[in-house]
This record gives structure tokens, C-alpha cells and sequence, in this order.
């Protein structure tokens, strides 16, 4: 149902965008006092976007789970999680601003189109007036875009392409999830120590714009510490079968496989890989190593024994001691009897920092929330000490260098935390080359 009687809450800055090509569910009675989907009943919709089928869908699934709790603890519902840790105390667990929080979902099938057409139903249809999710960088970017142009705050899910918070930043997105920069920052001192300085690469990259950001990321990293690229492959998403991929690089003079691959395509070009025999044979005198820039618990359960010791980084990891990862794996364990994955906790984070957003601004209107996101820092959802940066609403933390563990006890230990990268070395400039440079910027913020 449609929402009315838009009332105003918060400035919108000047010369935004308007919602162009959608039929906003809103009544202007001045186009400078209006918001989207402004809440004027008892309750408030998010909307939940993640791929529930396609490659992709057991990360979209875990995400679900983890706003679907969230939304529990912002009701009051439960034990809390990670509300008790989180250093900002603007949530007392009875709703948002006076209204219970409710939301919708849609299944963006990890297609852009898709991914589109059901946010634009859960704001225009469902009155959603933010939306959360995703599990590919290209839904994450073709969302964003959508939500700049309706008057919505998107608060990314699973995105890890430098041009989500690059390139294509927008005003109305922020992400909390690190990207390929930092990916590559954080595993090339351990590759370095492991492999050496005289290595041999040959990339497979999904073919679009997480791939293409993670192979320059990666390649840039391994280069500097002496690492040769021997070949770039593009491979399309889905694809099932990487055996015509694979089998060249026995012959490439490559003794290192980068899979810029994830979710399902990871699971099988991996396994695929180690059926090849890669990882049994000697290269340029040296054992054949395979390397996974970006690792989910949930791809490693798949991939079984083949990523043992096999290299990669990580948002999050539930077998972090934080107080803030304990009391969200203890919530999460308990309703659905799994720990979650670090597609799931970027998701709880983001629907608790939205949330957080809006009760601190006493507002619902984009711009207002998106000025007290902006150089917010904060504590104790999971991530240690966490800055989301005013200059292009990208989240600063510690990045994960993890390894496929030798001897796992369980389905869900089956990596290891090899290090804790500080932030420090994973950081860069707004403007760097690989994020759009100084040409890149965020806009102006939109409430529609």
C-alpha cells in the first residue's frame, strides 16, 4: 500500500536528484518539503533485497536471516545481540522513533534487472523507506542508483567492488563491507611471506564489475611485491563448468591460480581446480598454489576439503573473541542453530546503524540520516573500532587475512583467522585511482 501525507523531516540539500523514471509513492505538496515513503501510521518498512535463488543464494539466504533478526532486537524482541555492545545507546529496543519496525523482501536473483525491479516494488508498493541487501556488486551498484534516484537510503549488503563506494558512490548509499583495495592490502604481506616474492599469477575473474576491481586489486598487490601476472581470464557468472578455464593454465608457466570467483562459481571452479590436480603439481620449481582474494564460511563448507590451506581475506569471522561478534553469534546460533556467515553480519550491522541513524537524527528523511552517518565512529557490532567515512560513505575497520584450516572440527570451522590486518594498512584516499579518482563523487543526498 501506498503511503501519503508526506510531511517534512530534515533539509534536503539542493539540487538533488529526482526520482526519474519511478512513480514515488509520495503526494508533493512542495517538492522541497516532501520525503519518500515518510512513515505516518504506527509502524516502518525496510526492505530486504538478497538473492533467495541464483549463484548466490546461500549468502542472500544467511543475509535475510541476520535482518530479519535485527529487526528483532530493534522491536525488543529477544536478547538484544549486539544493541547491548554497540557504543551508541540511541536504540532502547522499542521500535524507531515510535513505530514498530516491519519490512518485505524481494529476490534479486544476483541480476541487476532483477534486483532493481524488486526494490522499485518494495518502495513504490511496500512504502519501504530503506533498503538493505544484496549479495553481487553489480545488484549492490544498480540498487544504489535507484535508491540516489527515489529518495531512499540503501544500506549496502555483500558488495566487494572498489566502484560500489568508487566510481559509482552515491549520496544515498553507504556500505560497511570492506572491497577489493583492501583485500589486496591485507594479503600480500601474508602471500609474500608464504609464497615468496617469485611467483608466477594467472587470474579467472567473474565477468563484471567486482571481479574486474578484485583482479586489478589483487594483480596491483602481488606486483608490488614481485609477483608476475601471467594471464587475465574473464569467466560469466553462473557458469557451473570452469573446466575449459582451468585447463590452459596447466600449460600458462603460472604456479599460482587467483579465483576471483565467489559464492557458487568459487565452490566449483575450486573444486574443479583441485581435480585438475593444480595443487599436486610442481611450477617453475615450486608447489602449485590456488588463492581465494574473497572467502564466506558458507563457500568454504561447499568447497569441503579443497580450500585447505588455500589463502583469503574476510569482512568478519564469527570466531572472533570481540564482545560485540559474541553477542551476535550467541543470537543468531540460538534462532536458527548455525553461526553466521560475514555476508549476514554486514547485513545486521547495516539495519542496526540505519536504525541507530535515524533515532540519533530524530528524522527519517535520507539527508538527515545520511549526515549523521556520515564520519560516524563506533564500537561493538562485531567489527572493533569503525569508522564510515563522510567522503564516500566507506567503512574503515580491520580486515581478515584467513586460511583454509587443516583440521576442522565442524561444518562451520573449517577457516582459520591468520591475521587481523589493522586498519591502518587498509586504508586510502577518497580519491585514489582505483575509486574513480579526483573525478569521482557522491552527489548531492536526495529525500526524494
Amino acid at each position: 500500500m501506498s503511503k501519503t501525507n508526506i510531511t517534512r523531516r530534515g533539509l534536503m540539500k539542493t539540487g538533488a536528484a529526482t526520482g526519474a523514471g519511478l512513480a514515488l509513492p509520495t503526494i508533493f505538496t512542495s517538492s522541497a518539503y516532501a520525503i519518500t515513503n515518510e512513515p505516518t501510521g504506527d509502524t516502518v518498512t525496510f526492505g530486504f533485497n538478497v538473492p533467495q535463488t541464483g549463484p548466490y543464494a546461500d549468502e542472500g539466504l544467511d543475509e535475510l536471516r541476520a535482518q530479519q533478526l535485527a529487526v528483532e532486537h530493534i522491536n525488543g524482541i529477544g536478547d538484544g545481540g549486539a544493541l547491548n555492545t554497540f557504543s551508541s545507546k540511541a536504540l532502547d529496543g522499542t521500535g524507531l522513533l515510535g513505530k514498530k519496525v516491519t519490512f518485505v523482501t524481494g529476490d534479486t536473483q544476483t541480476k541487476s534487472d532483477a534486483a532493481r525491479a524488486s526494490a522499485k516494488s518494495m518502495i513504490e508498493k511496500d512504502g519501504a523507506i530503506m533498503i538493505n541487501g544484496g549479495s553481487s556488486s553489480g545488484v549492490a551498484i544498480a540498487v544504489q542508483g535507484l535508491c540516489q534516484e527515489a529518495g531512499i537510503i540503501f544500506m549496502a549488503g555483500l558488495t566487494h567492488s572498489n566502484d560500489t563506494t568508487g566510481k559509482d558512490r552515491k549520496a544515498n548509499g553507504f556500505r560497511h563491507f570492506f572491497n577489493a583495495y583492501m583485500s589486496g592490502a591485507a594479503l600480500a604481506p601474508v602471500l609474500k611471506k608464504a609464497y615468496g616474492t617469485d611467483r608466477r599469477a594467472y587470474h579467472l575473474t567473474a565477468d563484471y564489475t567486482w571481479g574486474w576491481t578484485q583482479e586489478e586489486s589483487i594483480k596491483a598487490s602481488t606486483e608490488a611485491i614481485g609477483w608476475e601476472t601471467v594471464k587475465t581470464v574473464r569467466t560469466p557468472v553462473g557458469a557451473g563448468d570452469f573446466s575449459s578455464y582451468i585447463a590452459p593454465v596447466l600449460n600458462s608457466g603460472a604456479d599460482v591460480l587467483v579465483l576471483n570467483h565467489y559464492g557458487g562459481d568459487m565452490i566449483n571452479s575450486l573444486t574443479q581446480a583441485v581435480q585438475f590436480g593444480l595443487r599436486d603439481k610442481q611450477v617453475n620449481g615450486k608447489n602449485f598454489e590456488i588463492v581465494v582474494p574473497l572467502y564466506s564460511e558458507l563457500m568454504a563448507a561447499g568447497a569441503g576439503e579443497n580450500i585447505k590451506g588455500v589463502y583469503g581475506s574476510m569482512n568478519w569471522n564469527w570466531q572472533l573473541t570481540d564482545e560485540g561478534t559474541k553477542a551476535f553469534v550467541k543470537s543468531f546460533g540460538e534462532k536458527y542453530g548455525r553461526p553466521p556467515s560475514n555476508s549476514a553480519q554486514t547485513c545486521y550491522a547495516q539495519t542496526i546503524l540505519y536504525a541507530d541513524a535515524v533515532a540519533r537524527a530524530k528524522s527519517f528523511a535520507p539527508c538527515a540520516v545520511a549526515e549523521a552517518l556520515e564520519g560516524f565512529e563506533f564500537d561493538g557490532l562485531g567489527n572493533g573500532k569503525t569508522l564510515y567515512r563522510a567522503e564516500d560513505h566507506q567503512c574503515f575497520k580491520d580486515v581478515l587475512v584467513m586460511k583454509g584450516a587443516e583440521n576442522p572440527t565442524t561444518q562451520y570451522d573449517t577457516l582459520e583467522i591468520v591475521e587481523v590486518t589493522p586498519v591502518e594498512q587498509v586504508t586510502y584516499p577518497p580519491d585514489h585511482p582505483m575509486f574513480g579518482g579526483a573525478e569521482a563523487s557522491l552527489g548531492e543526498c536526495n529525500n526524494g
